[in-house]
């Protein structure tokens, strides 16, 4: 058993429930035992940064003085937490001595997929898939955040990241190499900026598609919530994505957890927009249970609603 100690960061708390949950499934088959930081909060990300320079140490600093009270390497889920984290510790090695004594944490602090991406734990994963995503094909997603800047980050491959690329091969599925796997999603552009948000989206749908791809496999909860979240709404407005049927976005400890056989990561990727469940049973034979609700979650629906709501008041803001 490998143990970490472990920073969900808040996404994981509510929107991005489904991923929290994966993280777990797999981590129990991987032996991994997660360590969550005793009355953790949040980083900073994505705002504290560029509003509050104080702040935006503050705020890691505090979850890094309790990692540092567990005295094991810090396992981060999020790409925009894990930024902050290792922000903050190169700050606090350039502070003065005075700060640095009282405020050192000298362990890892290591991107959660890109460990589970190292030849040792790829290893573990072949043994354990029982269920292949044969012939499914998937496109991998870092977005802009996750390999950049490379000084922070530790990338070296940052223009053509592989890591997920790996998981899915070892998960049976075929990864599909494309030009814009580390580009911008809009993160959260779309509220300030709604069209320039989901016009990035779509202009991703669309190469993604080109590519071939079936499905987009992603690591940040942001990203994988933009692009599965709005892609009913670009439908609708696009009718080159309209042309082909909708894509899954899935997280790679989804995709992991199906291949092992874990069940209990269906219930997650019922909550999608997009619903992946056909997509996989038609790779791994296992369709949804019989008895299981064939309607939208109402968290789903939620969403559906809001979707609606957004386009009028498009329809509103545009009207002369």
């Amino acid at each position: 058993m490998t143990v970490f100690s472990y920073y969900p960061g808040c996404a994981l708390q509510a929107m991005s429930w489904d991923y929290r949950e994966s993280i777990k499934a797999v981590a129990s088959f991987l032996e991994l035992e997660l360590r969550e930081l005793p009355d953790w909060t949040c980083c900073g990300a994505t705002a504290a940064h560029s509003l509050d320079e104080a702040m935006s140490i503050a705020l890691p600093l505090r979850n890094l003085v309790a990692a540092e009270r567990l005295g094991l390497d810090l396992a981060v889920a999020c790409p925009m937490c894990f930024k902050r984290l290792v922000t903050c510790r190169i700050k606090l090695r350039e502070a003065p001595a005075e700060i640095r004594k009282d405020f050192a944490f000298e362990h890892r602090i290591l991107d959660l997929a890109r460990f589970i991406a190292t030849e040792e734990m790829l290893g573990r994963i072949r043994r354990l898939v029982r269920h292949p995503l044969a012939g499914i094909r998937m496109v991998s997603f870092y977005g802009c955040q996750v390999v950049r800047p490379p000084k922070i980050t530790g990338h070296e491959d940052y223009e053509n990241p592989q890591h997920l690329d790996r998981l899915v091969a070892a998960a049976g599925a075929e990864p599909v190499d494309w030009s814009f796997k580390a580009t911008c999603c809009g993160a959260s552009m779309g509220i300030p900026h709604r069209e320039i948000g989901r016009d990035l989206i779509a202009k991703l749908l669309a190469h993604a598609y080109a590519s071939g791809a079936q499905a987009i496999v992603a690591c940040c909860p942001l990203c994988q919530s933009n692009l599965d979240l709005y892609q009913p709404e670009l439908r609708r407005q696009h009718e080159g994505l309209r042309r082909h049927p909708p894509l899954p976005i899935l997280y790679y400890t989804e995709i992991l957890a199906i291949a092992f056989g874990q069940e209990t990561v269906r219930a997650g990727l019922k909550s999608h927009l997009v619903d992946p469940r056909p997509l996989i049973g038609s790779a791994t034979g296992r369709s949804r249970p019989a008895n299981e609700n064939q309607k939208p979650t109402a968290l789903a629906r939620a969403f559906r609603r809001l979707g609606a709501a957004d386009q009028r008041l498009m329809d509103i803001d545009s009207t002369p």
